[in-house]
């Protein structure tokens, strides 16, 4: 009898201790996922529309935009943007600058390569004389939108007309809210001196809008990427947008940029002359937090680059492999995507 006491004993200690791991396994139990932009330079279609600049990109071109140059576009992007996440198989989210229509991302998502992402669009025409846009793809297992707006960015004084910043606010891997901002900044072709008043400008319109969402909530998860034509020790990000290096030590409403330091590194993502880190990802502080629900897993971006998403000149280094300049090259696009990783508590 006593001997079976004790069997009993150890049987009941050994299920309460089981099952006591097992809990503790699903207390700490977490998964990751990625968010991505990618400036997919000039993905047009081969109609001319006649309300925006795409003569470039018709058939009747200097380039001779076909459907066959087209879809070899469709199928590089989507090579590129199936490499990015190495752990998931597809970003649970992913920003896209520099598309023509809702068509064209239609066409992209519906090719063969993407497919299985099953990826929803968030999609409106820019008032964008080139007729570029911001797009956002996602995974509904990974985001569930509560809201979505685009920002017209009203240029002071130049007469011209630029992207809107995609805003979307949802629900993280059903885990907290997250205010996402995905921005295509005014670009640099009359020079870097001359346009900076004007990404000075949306730096300064950004900043407010992300001032009154961390007054309202100062723990509020907030993540921006884009293509801001400036790089992360440029007046606009630094001292307008005041987008800092991510220290030890990080200061609610605050916002860190998780470019800055691949930048110092001399990394960058697209190539002139030498690398700059025009796209970037800045966050609000509580991302840099690891006792969150949801945050960061490194306090910097990654710029996604392999070797045959480059090409390398006679006389310098590597550098992105682009569809087309002055002449047609059939690559991928003149920037190279970047992303984050982050950590979501179940």
């Amino acid at each position: 009898m006593n001997n079976l006491l004790k069997i009993s004993s150890i049987i009941l200690l050994v299920f309460i201790l089981g099952n006591s791991c097992e809990r503790g396994t699903e207390v700490s139990k977490s998964k990751s996922l990625s968010i991505a932009f990618y400036n997919v330079e000039n993905l047009f279609d081969t109609i001319d529309d006649p309300n925006i600049s795409d003569e470039k990109y018709t058939p009747e071109s200097e380039f001779n935009w076909n459907l066959e140059k087209y879809s070899h576009k469709l199928n590089q992007l989507s090579k590129v943007i199936s490499s990015i996440d190495t752990l998931n198989g597809f970003p649970a989210i992913i920003g896209l600058c520099e598309v023509e229509n809702l068509n064209t991302v239609k066409d992209l998502v519906a090719n063969s390569l993407l497919k299985k992402a099953n990826y929803k669009i968030i999609h409106k025409d820019s008032p964008d004389e080139r007729g570029i846009d911001v797009t956002m793809l996602y995974q509904r297992e990974y985001y569930t939108p509560l809201e979505n707006s685009f920002i017209y960015v009203n240029l002071p004084d130049s007469g011209n007309t630029t992207r809107d910043i995609l805003y979307s606010k949802g629900i993280l891997a059903g885990a907290d809210t997250v205010h996402i901002f995905f921005n295509h900044w005014v670009s640099r072709w009359d020079g870097q001196e001359k346009t900076e008043p004007l990404r000075i400008f949306i730096a300064k319109m950004l900043k407010h809008t992300t001032d009154s969402i961390m007054q309202q909530n100062p723990n509020a998860l907030i993540i921006m990427a884009g293509d801001l034509n400036d790089n992360p020790t440029d007046k606009s990000v630094i001292d307008f947008l005041a987008a800092h290096k991510p220290e030890k030590s990080v200061n609610n409403g605050e916002l860190y940029n998780l470019a800055l330091s691949k930048y110092e590194n001399g990394e960058g993502s697209i190539y002139y002359k030498g690398w700059s880190m025009f796209d970037q990802f800045i966050v609000s502080s509580p991302l840099l937090n690891k006792e969150n629900k949801v945050h960061l897993t490194a306090n910097s971006q990654n710029v996604v680059k392999y070797d045959w998403m480059l090409f390398t000149p006679k006389n310098g280094e590597a550098r992105p492999n682009r569809t087309a300049a002055k002449n047609y090259y059939g690559g991928f696009s003149d920037h190279l995507p970047v992303m984050i990783y982050l950590n979501v508590k179940e």
